[in-house]
């Protein structure tokens, strides 16, 4: 189990720090789109801030899973991330799906292997320090 939990670390935080990266220094082409999915993604782009906000969550999430450092704040950040690109492909880009499910497959894993990890969150009835 340990080695498939760096195995899915390796690959999931590689993906998003490959893919975000990408986004500044263009040594990958981007894939090709159908229309609907172009639309989306330059309106997106043409805010002036969205992608690189994205991006910059991506590679610093990426990082975190990769290294293991705050892995699961990382993948925290990358929750919302996961579910857009699950959904954009549903919707938009059926032809990319396959690849979604698996990056939504990969958290989930890593999430559940982590799971004590996030008992704090996942309080219903939390409470602040010192109350």
């Amino acid at each position: 189990m340990k080695f498939a939990i760096i195995g899915v670390r390796v690959i999931l935080g590689s993906l998003f720090l490959v893919t975000g990266l990408n986004k500044f220094f263009q040594f990958m082409p981007n894939p090709e789109m159908n229309e609907p999915i172009t639309t989306f993604m330059t309106a997106l782009g043409a805010t002036g801030y969205f992608m690189v906000v994205l991006k910059l969550v991506e590679i610093t999430a990426g990082l975190m899973i990769l290294t293991g450092r705050f892995l699961p704040l990382g993948l925290i950040l990358l929750a919302p991330v996961s579910v857009h690109i699950f959904f954009a492909h549903l919707f938009l880009d059926q032809a990319e799906l396959p690849m979604a499910i698996g990056i939504i497959v990969l958290q989930l894993f890593l999430a559940w292997a982590y799971r004590d990890s996030f008992s704090g969150v996942l309080q219903a009835n939390a409470k602040p320090a010192g109350a």
